[in-house]
């Protein structure tokens, strides 16, 4: 227990395989006979489609079918629908216009799937693709944003008026008025946060395949919990029972709230498997990842906080444009709507908040989650706001969050969206995170850096996450006849160590060695049930769900045990993997059942259920960076966090994933834009020599730990993990950022010659 329990470091167990090549990825997967899928997308941001003509491109060597819209419908394909809903402001509806899987009228996005050609090989079927003659009339596009709701901007969609697809509000704006009414100081800004692209390191491949005598779908695909995609295909997609669509997962390179999705393309290898009676392949280049990939962020904010003379918070105004893209994919409307506004306030107590977010139509990809799914957006206001207020008082960064801070004797505490942050020491995680990065010890770093010519600037990031999501989770422990604990759970791991983590909880429950635990995931005929991964859930309900049904396993076998011993179950006791009669040295311990013929008894299912949707892992960031004056590049130089993730499974694994989030939240800060031409709503970023992916070079050291605080509504006392760096590495290096220009902002991302400029202009003001 002492090296491969609950909260011990242990390296992940699944890493040998990966690293030595042994990984088992879908593009790695080869179906005897199958054929090659490419699709042919617009190559216009909004155009009606004037005429389709496929006669040569079907006439090409090596083609099998080229299919469009015409016999999607003919085949009675379903649409692709939004799976939320969120409820407009005044009681209007969600604008929710129809996907199909094709396009026959009109194309919205560079992108837009406009038809498909499977060969014999992928080169004859993208020689055929390009014979294929589309006559557009291009139309004007709307790219921007911050203008998609304005008057005379072009309409994408005839029931959505100036673009909107919901105009959401929490509902406190006369409370937020009042609060106005009275303030004394008022800290305003309007910011930017950039669209981003996920860029998992494994693009989207997929393999459908159809069985004729079975009437049943297979398809391969990476995905971050096969249940979901199994249901949306099967419901929406071919209307038939579920049991007739088997979704299979193997290795997964990344996910990062991308990969849970009902994808266009998932079912177009389906739908010609189907239609050909042969496996049918289509992998993803990178160019249509940028493309077609869902994107993230892309909000354009305006926002406002109130304070009273003591520089305590009296309420805030936030009013945002958020981009949904040309469709609404699973869930987009509700990421920066329902998602971001269930922490309102983050970690501060002010309860005369009024948000108000307008989801707008624009020519682009569909944004939908991606690490955090609107949290960090919603923490990155509420940080900047804070820095610019706290000059007005005198107050150095730090003492007005102090000022703000929930405390401790007001937990549980009741957000002003109605959510009940159950456990907390924010004053004390910031002060830990404080001393972590030596903030007093500062000054003699800025001289020594001003001696080298280079500005240098210190910021910090507070953020509250709502991890969790959808309050259930299945699992399954089985014992096999040759020793090994077969654990299925409806969560998945593309990345995250479950193999690790949840053997590290049944070595921990059951008493059996950490290496005999086998973790069996991405087969939906295996794992008939669950969530999936997203919104780091993982821990606190897949891990529950373990530790509850291996309970369910050990009650079990006490009773197998009490008639192999000659005993009554209630004098069995059980500790470390052994049965025992109490008082006695008489005992039995698995292997003992095992050997018995029980293996197939010692086998149980359990789906856990909670009452709550989220708890609220928390953290605080502190930055530093490096401004070269002369060139404008920016180098983080220093960085140090404190989390509170709860009780962590295993140490290790949450350090990992904060140093992820840690860098996900740098390229936004620093490196990553997606970007669209305003004129001609062409994809500018479509390549990794346009669009700048953080690398190992740009990360710090990085100094983390942990402020372990449990969570009071779990059985582990778990929290999230996987998202926190995300939520605070943006505002933290846009904090230093600042501080290091002597600017009150800069929008992300903060390229060098964005970062010149901002010192030119305030060199020319000067």
């Amino acid at each position: 227990m002492e090296k491969f329990g609950m909260g011990q470091p242990v390296r992940r167990k699944e890493d040998t395989r990966l690293l030595t090549g042994r990984g088992h990825y879908t593009d790695d997967l080869n179906r005897e006979g199958q054929a090659h899928l490419v699709v042919l997308r617009s190559p216009h941001a909004h155009a009606r489609i004037l005429s389709l003509d496929v006669t040569e491109a079907r006439a090409a060597p090596g083609v099998l079918a080229v299919l469009t819209a015409d016999e999607a419908a003919a085949d009675g394909l379903g649409l692709f629908p939004v799976m939320v809903d969120v409820p407009g402001k005044g009681g209007t509806k969600l604008a929710a216009p129809p996907r199909a899987i094709l396009q026959k009228d009109t194309v919205r996005f560079v992108g837009d799937p406009v038809a498909l050609v499977v060969a014999e090989t992928r080169a004859q079927a993208q020689d055929a693709a390009e014979l294929i003659l589309v006559d557009y009339d291009i139309l004007p596009s709307i790219t921007d944003t911050g203008a998609a709701d304005a008057e005379g901007a072009p309409q994408i969609w005839p029931e959505a008026p100036r673009n909107t697809c919901v105009l959401w509000s929490n509902g406190r704006e006369a409370l937020a008025d009042e609060a106005f009414a009275k303030a004394a100081k008022v800290s305003r800004i309007r910011l930017v946060q950039n669209r981003l692209v996920g860029n998992p390191m494994e693009p989207r491949v997929a393999v459908g395949e159809y069985d004729a005598g079975t009437g049943r779908f297979t398809l391969t695909s990476p995905t971050q919990g096969v249940v979901r995609v199994r249901e949306a295909l099967a419901q929406y997609v071919f209307g038939v029972d579920k049991a007739q669509v088997r979704v299979i997962s193997p290795d997964v390179g990344g996910g990062f709230g991308l990969r849970g999705k009902l994808f266009p393309e998932s079912a177009m290898v389906l739908w010609a498997a189907k239609r050909l009676g042969r496996p049918i392949k289509w992998r993803a280049d990178r160019t249509e990842t940028f493309l077609c990939d869902p994107h993230g962020r892309d909000h354009v904010t305006e926002a406002e906080m109130a304070f009273d003379a003591n520089a305590r918070i009296l309420g805030m105004r936030v009013r945002t444009n958020a981009a949904v893209g040309a469709y609404l994919l699973d869930f987009g409307p509700r990421v920066p709507t329902v998602a971001g506004g269930r922490i309102l306030g983050t970690v501060y107590d002010m309860q005369a908040v009024d948000v108000q977010v307008r989801c707008v139509f624009t020519n682009t990809a569909p944004t939908d989650a991606y690490r955090g799914a609107g949290r960090p957006e919603t923490a990155y206001v509420i940080e900047r706001l804070l820095d610019l207020a706290a000059p007005d008082f005198g107050l150095s960064r730090e003492a007005i969050r102090a000022r703000n801070f929930i405390r401790p004797d007001q937990i549980p505490y009741t957000n002003c969206v109605g959510n009940v942050i159950d456990s907390g020491h924010f004053e004390e995680t910031q002060g830990l995170a404080l001393k972590l990065a030596d903030w007093d010890g500062f000054a003699a770093r800025r001289a020594e850096s001003a001696a080298r010519g280079k500005l240098r600037g210190r910021g910090l990031g507070y953020f509250v996450e709502a991890s969790g999501g959808q309050p259930f989770e299945w699992a399954r422990v089985a014992f096999q006849p040759d020793g090994m604990v077969n654990l299925s759970v409806g969560t998945f791991s593309h990345g995250q160590g479950h193999e690790t983590a949840f053997a590290q909880l049944l070595h921990d429950k059951l008493g059996v060695p950490f290496d005999k635990v086998r973790l069996v995931q991405g087969d939906s005929d295996v794992v008939p049930n669950g969530g999936g991964t997203g919104g780091s859930r993982s821990s606190q309900m897949g891990g529950v769900a373990t530790v509850r049904t291996a309970e369910l396993v050990i009650q079990k076998a006490r009773r197998i045990a009490a008639t192999l011993l000659e005993a009554g179950v209630d004098d069995i006791e059980f500790e470390a993997g052994r049965f025992r009669v109490a008082g006695t040295d008489i005992s039995a311990g698995w292997d003992e059942l095992i050997a018995a013929g029980e293996a197939p008894n010692l086998d149980e299912q359990h789906v856990y259920k909670r009452d709550t949707e989220c708890n609220f892992p928390n953290g605080c960031h502190v930055a530093e960076v490096e401004v070269d004056p002369d060139t404008g590049l920016v180098e983080v130089v220093r960085y140090a966090a404190v989390d509170d993730v709860g009780v962590p499974i295993n140490p290790l694994l949450v350090h990992g994933q904060c140093h992820g989030g840690i860098m996900a939240g740098l390229g936004q800060a620093l490196l990553e834009h997606a970007r669209y031409d305003d004129e001609t709503g062409q994809f500018l970023t479509a390549t990794f020599q346009d669009y700048c992916m953080p690398r190992a070079s740009d990360a710090p050291a990085f100094n983390v730990d942990l402020n372990v605080v449990p969570c009071p509504s779990n059985d582990l006392g778990v929290k999230g993990a996987g998202e926190g760096g995300a939520c605070g590495a943006p505002p933290a290096i846009v904090s230093a950022l600042c501080d290091a220009l002597g600017v009150a902002h800069i929008d992300m991302p903060a390229t060098p010659e964005k970062v010149w400029r901002a010192l030119e202009s305030r060199t020319a003001a000067a």
